[in-house]
């Protein structure tokens, strides 16, 4: 016999009867017939090439050799459970690593409180999270650098899983200055002459010409005479009168007093907040990410956020007077 025909079996069969120092008892503890358990001690002992027990008729006792691999046969138990746990884990989810990419105005909506609720749900995930572009996140998530990220208006996307979480209307994004900064509604044709602030078509095609259809719609094409690439920086470009831009009604949260958001008349096109992975992902990690990001932006106070963020200030002055 060698080392190949131990079996872990044989290790609890042993520790039963190490503990119990009788084979009566540790053949019931175990629902086991005595002589199948006295058979297997000994073929134990075969194995090993020493005795573990010194049998009288009076009394069952452990040998040196016997101390010394019950404790070694506790803890290969042990870690043997340790390790189908952690298996069974990892398989649910609850373990492992997750890259996450993420837009900055993404920020801006439910996502943070998702995060911190997953977070909170799978505390032995290596969560580590990037900021990018929507093309950037795209791109590290079909080169395999991220596992999983939130996209606005990527739409569909080669080699990528992507479903919209919620959409939220457009809003002008005007000086403080601005003739038109105290109405509650404009239209986009309003803005025609007008010189935009805007970020570059390389951070999303699709994003870049959802809003720049708005214009389109009432027959113009934007004049783009500064890019920034970001909605802070865009925002401050705004305030500071170098032009107006259209975006997202989230921005409103960060716009200031120097800048004015009204709602755009009519506008049918709405910018979408995106959930992506790569085609035909099947692990449990990414899969349970994606049943948290789902309900979290599905949940009552994702809607109220929605709300918020579309209302005009018209509509908020007349909600707060009828209070």
């Amino acid at each position: 016999m060698n080392d190949r025909d131990l079996e872990l079996r044989h290790l609890r069969y042993f520790v039963a009867v190490a503990e119990e120092l009788h084979f009566g008892r540790a053949a019931e503890r175990l629902h086991l017939a005595q002589p199948p358990l006295s058979q297997q001690i000994r073929r134990l002992e075969e194995i090993l090439g020493y005795p573990l027990f010194l049998r009288t008729s009076r009394a069952v006792r452990l040998t040196v050799a016997g101390e010394v691999f019950l404790d070694r046969a506790r803890r290969t138990l042990r870690n043997v459970r340790e390790d189908m746990e952690e298996a069974r884990s990892i398989g649910r989810g609850d373990e492992g690593f997750l890259r996450v990419g993420f837009i900055g105005s993404g920020m801006l909506t439910p996502l943070p409180a998702m995060l911190g609720r997953y977070r909170s749900l799978y505390p032995r995930v290596q969560l580590q999270l990037s900021e990018s572009y929507t093309s950037g996140v795209a791109q590290s998530l079909n080169r395999g650098m991220l596992d999983a990220g939130f996209l606005r208006d990527a739409g569909p996307t080669e080699g990528l899983h992507v479903e919209a979480l919620f959409s939220e209307p457009y809003v002008a994004v005007l000086p403080a200055t601005h003739r038109l900064a105290g109405r509650s509604v404009i239209s986009a044709g309003d803005l025609r002459e007008e010189p935009f602030v805007f970020f570059a078509p390389m951070a999303g095609a699709r994003a870049y010409e959802k809003p720049i259809s708005l214009c389109e719609a009432h027959g113009f094409r934007p004049r783009v005479v500064q890019e920034a690439p970001q909605w802070l920086t865009i925002l401050r470009l705004i305030g500071a009168g170098l032009g107006v831009s259209i975006g997202p009604a989230c921005v409103r949260q960060i716009s200031g007093p120097h800048v004015s958001c009204p709602a755009l008349r009519g506008a049918r096109v709405m910018s979408d907040i995106e959930l992506a992975y790569r085609a035909g992902e099947d692990r449990a990690v990414v899969s349970a990410f994606a049943s948290v990001a789902r309900e979290s932006f599905r949940n009552p106070s994702r809607r109220r956020i929605d709300a918020a963020a579309s209302a005009t200030p018209e509509k908020a002055s007349r909600r707060r007077a009828s209070r």
